[in-house]
């Protein structure tokens, strides 16, 4: 089996590399609509929910050059248009959203995406015996399964 410059199989990583550029490019969607929920915020929660969408962003954005340097460990190339961003996302864009508790069901339906995304690749790499992106997206899960947690509990959505 031929292997890339990291040792890992080439097909494989390519594989792994396409679905991490899926993942991107619903990473940037999340950034973006995070970042308006920030901007248009209103209402009596607005200094709580804008400290938190920022929060939220800003974590994102890391995420977003994780990925992309992990695509190119991987010997590929990461998406870096909006225009792929946006037709390989299954996120959607969000225009205009002041409400807090609207703003929070689309972070929450952001995380929908992502969190399926990210499992599928732990699969992926496990079968791979590649450990970066296995120790990535172990890491993404757990922060992000907290955070659904708590922002579920925010809409009082959580099962008992």
């Amino acid at each position: 089996m031929a292997k890339n410059q990291i040792g890992l199989g080439k097909d494989q990583s390519k594989q792994l590399a396409k679905k991490l550029n899926t993942l991107l490019a619903n990473y940037h969607l999340f950034y973006q609509n995070a970042r308006g929920f920030h901007w248009n915020i209103t209402g009596e929660k607005f200094f709580e929910l804008h400290v938190k969408f920022e929060e939220l962003y800003t974590d994102a954005l890391l995420k977003i050059d994780e990925i992309a340097e992990r695509i190119l460990t991987l010997g590929y190339t990461p998406l870096h248009t909006f225009t792929d961003y946006v037709k390989e996302s299954s996120i959607k864009e969000a225009k205009d959203v002041t409400d807090g508790k609207q703003a929070i069901g689309l972070i929450l339906d952001g995380y929908g995406v992502l969190l399926p995304l990210e499992r599928e690749l732990l699969s992926l790499a496990a079968e791979a015996d590649d450990e970066g992106t296995n120790a990535l997206m172990g890491d993404y899960i757990r922060e992000q399964e907290k955070t659904i947690w708590m922002y579920s509990a925010y809409l009082g959505k959580n099962k008992k």
